[in-house]
């Protein structure tokens, strides 16, 4: 708790350099950047300058909220008969053929901080707010356990970093070996070109020395992004779509994020009441899973890039048609016929809140861990796989074409009490995503629990997790057996993992008190991050 400000994200030394920004004066826009630029070097498996953002946020000033959508397209090279004569049913999930979208990132941050100091009195110069970043990058940190682990599980896989050069020399020591937990990681091609960023600012990414750098890169390679399609990218400032929750107002991103799915679940479960039910138990979980699949079948029914294709997000998201959806659900018995997509992806989410008010929710991804596990020339930048999503069906919502974003998983929400934020949250995780988002808002806000509370608690996730078809309801072992087996007759397949498991995504959260306005902060021990407040 903080009389002040707060920042959250799912490592400590970035929460360190949003905090940081904050005592320095900056406001929530500020720390948010100083914060995703930090993270996307110490977290690399999980997000970077390769991959996509999306922003909420909330302008105390005029009281008004913005979303940024920063998410890339696919390459104008991109396209299905292109896969078709290299006799690939689907886009492969590593590789230069996995690599096909512009990165939205550090394009995302450049806006962001034009944004703040236009309309929210920003102050700190850009080189600045990549500082820490860049400190980071250039004398090292100390490699997290997890970073360790998972580098350990690809790095020797010859069809994942061990089959890419570029993973290879910036993940591998000389001798091949990963990093020990503790070990310093350094990244000096990544800290040339944050160097370069912080100088000549974030349109060289795009339009300057380092766009043709990476462009270079593409085409010596024969992969599918051009120069082209480097300059031609701008993010897209978005109107957020809305939802009441028993009496707050949930926002969130319009398409291609999912946002509406995570709205969708929460219009449904609006109309049960689930505080008549036990916080955790069967009836509670029941109920948000079969709200999810009734939610997902319309997201997976719709959700495309919504200049390619018109999307009832009005309709979805009316209050008589969450109450519609809501009667088909049963609650003694799981429905079938829903098919989810994978529960996959490795992400980041952080939140701020600053002195004056003003918040942010923003999430950051190279949708895989290690994306495409492509690192452009010897730029540092390991390009996502967001392209993955796309469909090679013609006639698929979401079928691959270029320059058009594909489906996307991230999505950035915020609660609001009388037009102010009341909870700033989020998780990484894929799928999970809006199914973990339910769970901690139902738990805050139906059940009363304290914010750590609501984030440690036990998670379940329905979906299919890497490539089995079979759709489980998977949970983790603490809910308890009794949970497991009542779950089990309603009709769920039902399977167990860790009591802590990183399946069940990384959540954060700060939560503003309406009375006092105070600013509670947690994070998740899933995790390596923490909450840091002044």
């Amino acid at each position: 708790m903080a009389p002040r400000g707060m920042v959250t994200t799912p490592h400590y030394l970035a929460s360190a350099a949003g905090l940081h920004v904050l005592r320095q004066g900056g406001n929530a826009v500020e720390a948010a950047l100083a914060a995703a630029a930090a993270v996307a070097v110490v977290y690399p498996h999980m997000n970077g300058l390769g991959g996509d953002n999306f922003w909420l946020i909330y302008d105390a000033g005029s009281g008004q909220l913005r979303a940024l959508n920063a998410s890339g397209y696919a390459g104008s090279l991109a396209a299905i008969e292109r896969y078709r004569e290299l006799g690939h049913a689907h886009i492969p999930t590593r590789g230069l053929l996995a690599a096909i979208t512009v990165p939205g990132a550090v394009a995302g941050w450049g806006a962001a901080f034009a944004f703040s100091r236009q309309a929210m009195g920003g102050r700190l110069d850009w080189a600045t707010l990549l500082a820490d970043a860049r400190e980071y990058a250039t004398g090292g940190f100390p490699a997290s356990t997890r970073l360790a682990r998972w580098v350990e599980a690809h790095l020797d896989d010859r069809q994942e970093l061990g089959g890419l050069e570029g993973s290879r020399r910036i993940f591998g020591k000389a001798n091949g070996d990963g990093y020990r937990p503790g070990e310093r990681f350094c990244q000096p091609e990544l800290a040339r070109t944050l160097q370069v960023v912080a100088e000549e600012g974030p349109e060289v990414f795009y339009r300057g020395a380092l766009a043709r750098e990476m462009a270079a890169f593409f085409e010596k390679e024969g992969g599918l992004l051009t120069a082209e399609d480097f300059a031609d990218f701008h993010p897209e400032w978005v109107e957020p779509l809305r939802v009441r929750y028993r009496g707050y107002e949930a926002c969130n991103q319009p398409p291609n994020s999912q946002g509406m799915a995570s709205l969708a679940i929460l219009n449904i479960l609006d109309h049960l009441d689930l505080r008549a039910l036990e916080p955790g138990g069967p009836d509670h979980i029941h109920a948000v899973v079969e709200a999810t699949k009734l939610a997902f079948a319309d997201r997976d029914r719709w959700l495309t890039d919504p200049r390619f294709a018109t999307i009832p997000t009005d309709r979805l998201l009316a209050r008589a048609y969450g109450e519609e959806q809501a009667r088909r659900i049963t609650i003694s018995r799981a429905a079938r016929g829903a098919r989810p997509g994978p529960a996959a992806g490795d992400t980041i989410w952080l939140g701020v809140v600053d002195e004056a008010g003003n918040a942010v929710s923003l999430i950051q991804s190279l949708y895989y861990e290690f994306g495409s596990g492509v690192v452009a020339g010897r730029t540092g930048v390991l390009f996502q796989n967001r392209g993955v999503f796309f469909s090679l069906d013609p006639a698929h919502v979401n079928s691959l074409q270029p320059r058009k974003r594909t489906f996307h998983t991230l999505n950035a929400p915020m609660l609001l009490q009388d037009g102010r934020p009341f909870l700033i949250y989020g998780c990484m995780g894929g799928e999970g995503q809006p199914q973990y988002q339910a769970a901690l808002v139902t738990r805050l806000v139906d059940f009363g629990f304290e914010l750590q509370e609501a984030i440690e608690a036990p998670r379940w996730l329905w979906g299919r997790t890497w490539g089995p078809e079979a759709s489980s309801l998977y949970v983790e072992s603490r809910v308890g057996r009794d949970v497991i087996e009542a779950l089990g007759r309603r009709g769920h397949t039902v399977q167990a993992v860790g009591e802590w498991s990183e399946m069940m995504g990384h959540a954060q959260a700060i939560l503003v008190d309406p009375e006092t306005g105070a600013r509670l902060g947690g994070a998740d021990p899933r995790a390596d991050g923490v909450a840091l407040g002044y």
